[in-house]
């Protein structure tokens, strides 16, 4: 039984028809901006990602048994991989890696069931998935900076860098100055905001809007319809490493949601469905040719400011993202908006993403005067951010943030944080000796 007197709706308490819509909207518009986002920038399909993130909700609170009140969107930590994915074997081999990085899920759901949580937590400390986050962000700097300044054929536009640089200024207004449930979607209303001024600058075309029809079934991207999947070691090694930070980002979400809506999730349903109710998300996306998906702060947001946990808001939000994915005037909408816009947005977001694994490693109290920590967040960094990339094949190579995560994980294993601990202390006895 939930003790905060504050509520307006448990869990498991139905609202009224006439509420029913409006507070569902609410988690609609809170997920909207980012989870569109993503497909924008990995060249998928906006509709798709809206069927994926609506199918992957449903799935997941029939798995936690309609106990956790969570709303599962694109997730921002696939975007690189699947990029690199798509360039060495295409959209199938993201779709198969986005599928096997599902897999692992179920696969930890099954050991975390078995042998319990302590083990993923030392293997995921903050000083190893904090540096991993600032790579997620920072990796993708240069997209969102190209997108701000450049028109469709890659050259500097004047009109295309203000309409960015406004995009940007409404959504930061919006973040800074707003309050309560507008200060949620600063993304949605800078998209919007955004796209009428490039309306007015000229470079928005909606022509598509008007030719579309208003219901129009998606090009699903479905294995052995659209393509034969293919297994690859290569593909593998990109996209399965990610899945260590999205489990990381899962847990950290979850303890959120514990002291807002007062329950230990960790233990009731448990972790190991939470985690699974995940993995099914991302699965049914790659079977449909959608983004992966991850439970999204945002709307656990919502939930802090409105205090309506109800698992049916949250289901009629999955329900009204999938009917909004057979719209074929709002698909179209969404493909109109300029990339200026986007990368308005992104600069903001990406920015945000690398911020929040600064955030984690200072929350944690990560000590970087600790040389092992030192070591393994420097090696992470520079790993991850410069590209570094080991060809072990023609067909097989690690690169990128693949490579930092998996660098990064063996170093926390392998580095002896007792000795680590005494070489540091042994050094404020000793003088330094400098080396001119």
């Amino acid at each position: 039984m939930n003790t905060n007197k504050n509520i307006v709706l448990d869990v498991l308490d139905k609202p009224k028809s006439t509420q029913w819509l409006i507070l569902s909207l609410q988690h609609l518009f809170a997920m909207f901006g980012a989870t569109i986002l993503v497909p924008y920038l990995t060249k998928l399909d906006p509709a798709i990602a809206l069927i994926a993130s609506g199918l992957g909700t449903l799935a997941f609170l029939l798995i936690t048994k309609g106990r956790v009140p969570a709303y599962l969107g694109s997730s921002f930590a696939f975007i690189a991989p699947i990029l690199a994915a798509q360039a060495s074997g295409g959209p199938g081999a993201a779709m198969m890696g986005s599928f096997l990085s599902g897999l692992v899920y179920g696969i930890m759901a099954l050991m975390i069931k078995k042998t319990g949580s302590s083990w993923l937590m030392k293997l995921l400390p903050p000083i190893v998935v904090g540096p991993i986050i600032i790579v997620i962000g920072l990796s993708l700097a240069n997209v969102a900076v190209g997108m701000a300044m450049n028109d469709a054929d890659g050259n500097y536009s004047t009109a295309h860098l203000l309409t960015a640089l406004v995009t940007l200024g409404i959504v930061i207004v919006c973040s800074i100055y707003f309050k309560g449930f507008i200060g949620l979607i600063p993304v949605l209303i800078g998209i919007v905001g955004g796209s009428v001024f490039a309306y007015t600058q000229g470079i928005m075309d909606l022509s598509k809007v008007k030719e579309a029809a208003w219901f129009e079934v998606p090009n699903f991207y479905i294995p052995f319809v659209s393509y034969t999947p293919e297994w690859s070691w290569n593909i593998v090694l990109i996209m399965v490493p990610v899945a260590v930070v999205t489990l990381s980002e899962h847990i950290g979400h979850l303890l959120v949601l514990n002291k807002i809506v007062d329950r230990d999730y960790m233990e009731n349903p448990g972790l190991h469905r939470t985690v699974l109710g995940d993995g099914v998300a991302t699965m049914i996306a790659a079977l449909i040719g959608g983004p992966p998906n991850t439970t999204y702060g945002e709307n656990i947001g919502v939930l802090a400011i409105t205090k309506v946990f109800s698992v049916f808001v949250i289901g009629g939000a999955a329900v009204i993202a999938i009917t909004f994915g057979f719209i074929g005037k709002i698909t179209a909408l969404i493909s109109s908006v300029p990339s200026a816009v986007m990368g308005g947005v992104s600069i903001l977001l990406f920015g945000i993403i690398a911020s929040s694994g600064l955030r984690m490693m200072i929350e944690s109290n990560s000590d970087l005067g600790d040389k092992r920590n030192l070591i393994i967040s420097s090696v992470i960094l520079v790993l991850g951010v410069g590209g570094a990339a080991i060809h072990i094949s023609d067909q097989l190579e690690i690169h990128g943030m693949a490579l930092a995560a998996i660098v990064g994980v063996i170093l926390n294993l392998v580095l002896p944080q007792e000795k680590a601990k005494e070489i540091k202390a042994v050094e404020t006895i000793q003088p330094k000796t400098y080396v001119s």
